[in-house]
């Protein structure tokens, strides 16, 4: 068994690597692209769509407001690029918008950020796959019914992929990014070609007619302003993943600053020009999309089970000519494909967060430890499970779970920014040099529009967007939050309480050990346990055993006659056959008697090469064995008796990659121990 899942873990996952090699994996801005910037580079395949699904509500009459939406995302995408590569240069460790508030405004507002980040690393997993499966759907309308067993599917496969390490996963994905780059770009290009010489593509819901929600079709002043302000914080989920180049810079080749802002740079312009493409195409093709699809009038088949085909599938058809052109199914294969390979941005920064999270002990240290891959495999695991379990709840729907995106990252660009402005202001105090004055200057200036700019937008996500599901994000967080704060005194407690305060003290040699030896059965594991205790010198040794059947009680007595063992045996009556109560019992009576002895508990076990060989063996001494741990003042130990098959059986291998990290043996299999000491009736 233990042949076979290693055998498989290398096969998903490769050989292991060794420590040394983690400097091969840095990456190029190449590779670094697509694995930091899919997130938002994909978000413009849904980001025009939902903020035509906003605008429909009274019809028709309000998609004039879409192109000064429009405007105002790619404003905001342009100051919060600028402000995130002051960022990559300022705190180029890694830690991104944690560090900066962490450092800056304190760890309470830095954990806000950390707890709205990953939850929002969560949301971009399951909307990013949600919105790919969404577009195969486009494409092959049959495979609808089947929608959130491929969500699940493609979660446990962009695991896999990043199992196998952050420059595997590159290499992986890179392809499916620039060619939906590519695609995107040279379908705007020939849509707005076609439209300067007469020849505008048409969608194919330009023909049909949208009934408005009621009471929604005359909307006029606060009313509309509140409907325009949903639109924009809906097509704010362009803005999402920015911040995980600034998460990522140690991932970069030297010089990790500099590669990281260009990278940013480059991923900010290419995300403009498709999102602003698709965004005029899309009016100017007429699209007609609605949360609803019996709102849209005149649509083919039965509104309820006919899906509509995304935006992004409308403009391919309508600029490629149909739904099964060349060109229509190129941009669906690679508008799917990206889009659940954007889940990718959240595989990377989600473990780099948690792992720096754990570092300063806000969350388990497992997850700072790297797998035989050198990544953060606990983190990417962590992160798949909870990805794939939304995505099964919401059943894979974009609708449903956008409402519960987007609050995180304004969250984090917020707090960001208004942490780099105190940064700045901090290194203004000790500059001098009037050169890098102005520098510093004009970085806070650009930070601080940004604070105000993402502050804003903040609150508009949050007056737009609670009500219809943000509520849960924010509940998500503050527990998380909550969470982390707790772990956090957990470890500091326990530190404080193992401090040494004294090493004299703390040194001082116990007045006298007593060793007691648990007896099941007169056999070799208990002549063994009994050696062994000798061997320790202890000041005074008992063998103890639990009367449960007397007939075995005088057996285990006439042996230890015959064998003559001269170290004194004790018997427990237990008249309700109970093992561990009565053991606990003497043990606790003897450390009441002399508080400052140390008891030692030998127990003799087996030791199995096989996983069911343990079913047939008794497990009552590990219970025993977990409540003895509780009891102040005793040690206790074990003495592995190791039958044939831990030695000689199938389960014997070389040793596997990991396994010195595990603390395996060399060329055993991690062997299965079973309490052979159990003090009591054993099985022959």
């Amino acid at each position: 068994m233990a042949r076979l899942v290693d055998a498989f873990k290398r096969l998903v996952i490769g050989r292991a690597l060794p420590s040394e090699g983690l400097q091969e994996t840095l990456l190029s801005k190449r590779l670094a692209l697509p694995i930091f910037a899919s997130d938002p580079l994909s978000s413009v395949a849904y980001a025009t769509q939902e903020i035509l699904l906003v605008l429909t509500v009274g019809g028709v009459a309000f998609l004039y407001l879409t192109t000064w939406v429009a405007v105002a995302v790619v404003t905001l995408m342009a100051v919060v690029v600028l402000s995130y590569r002051q960022v990559v240069y300022a705190y180029p460790s890694g830690g991104g918008s944690y560090e900066v508030v962490a450092t800056n405004l304190g760890p309470s507002a830095g954990l806000v950020v950390a707890a709205s980040l990953m939850v929002d690393y969560v949301m971009t997993v399951a909307v990013s796959v949600a919105s790919g499966v969404d577009n195969i759907i486009s494409a092959v309308p049959a495979a609808n019914e089947y929608r959130t067993g491929m969500a699940v599917g493609f979660v446990a496969i962009l695991a896999a992929v990043n199992l196998r390490g952050v420059r595997e996963s590159g290499r992986a994905f890179a392809a499916p990014t620039y060619l939906f780059v590519a695609g995107v770009l040279i379908m705007c290009a020939t849509g707005l070609f076609r439209w300067l010489l007469g020849d505008a593509p048409v969608a194919e819901s330009a023909a049909y007619g949208v009934t408005p929600k009621p009471g929604d079709e005359h909307l006029a002043g606060l009313a509309l302003l509140m409907l325009g302000l949903r639109a924009f914080s809906s097509g704010c989920t362009a803005l999402t993943g920015v911040e995980a180049i600034s998460n990522g810079v140690p991932a970069f080749r030297k010089p990790k600053s500099r590669n990281a802002a260009t990278t940013m740079s480059v991923m900010g312009l290419i995300a403009v020009l498709m999102f602003a493409g698709i965004t005029a195409l899309a009016l100017i093709s007429d699209v007609h999309i609605t949360e609803d699809t019996c709102r849209l009038t005149g649509i083919p088949g039965d509104c309820h089970t006919t899906p509509q085909r995304t935006v992004i599938a409308q403009l391919a058809a309508a600029i490629f000519g149909g739904p099964h052109s060349v060109g229509f199914f190129y941009i669906q294969t690679a508008t799917a494909l990206v889009l659940v390979l954007a889940a990718n941005t959240a595989f990377n920064g989600f473990p780099l967060l948690a792992s720096i999270l754990a570092q300063h002990r806000y969350l388990p240290r497992q997850l700072h430890t790297r797998g035989d891959r050198l990544a953060f495999s606990n983190g990417i695991i962590a992160l798949a499970v909870v990805a794939a379990g939304l995505l099964w709840a919401y059943h894979a729907s974009v609708t449903s779970l956008i409402h519960l995106y987007i609050l995180g990252v304004f969250t984090s660009f917020t707090l960001s920014q208004t942490g780099m402005v105190r940064h700045w202001n901090r290194e203004l105090r000790a500059e001098t040099d009037p050169t890098v004055r102005r520098r510093h200057h004009t970085a806070r200036a650009i930070n601080g529009v940004g604070a105000v700019v993402t502050g804003l937008v903040l609150v508009v996500v949050l007056i737009t967007k609670f009500t219809q599901g943000a509520y849960l994000a924010v509940i998500a967080a503050v527990l998380l939050w909550v969470t982390m704060r707790g772990i956090r005194r957990h470890y500091d407690s326990a530190a404080e309480e193992m401090a040494v305060t004294d090493p004299v003290e703390e040194s001082i040699l116990p007045p006298r050990v007593h060793a007691i030896v648990l007896v099941s059965k007169v056999h070799k594991p208990t002549l063994r346990a009994l050696a062994y205790a000798k061997a320790s010198h202890p000041d005074s040794l008992e063998a103890l055993t639990v009367v449960v059947d007397r007939d075995e009680a005088d057996e285990i007595r006439a042996r230890w006659e015959e064998y003559g063992i001269e170290v004194p045996l004790t018997m427990l009556d237990s008249p309700y056959r109970e093992l561990t109560r009565p053991v606990v019992g003497h043990v606790r009576a003897l450390h009441n008697a002399r508080p400052r002895d140390l008891i030692s508990v030998v127990i003799p076990e087996y030791v199995v090469g096989h996983w069911w060989e343990n079913v047939l063996h008794n497990q009552s001494a590990l219970w025993l064995k977990s409540r003895l741990l509780f009891t102040p003042g005793v040690m206790v130990i074990s003495v592995p008796w190791q039958l044939k098959s831990s030695t000689h059986g199938p389960s014997v291998i070389a040793r596997a990659p990991g396994a010195a990290r595990r603390g395996e043996p060399a060329n055993v299999a991690p062997p299965h121990h079973d309490p052979a000491g159990v003090p009591g009736p054993k099985e022959h």
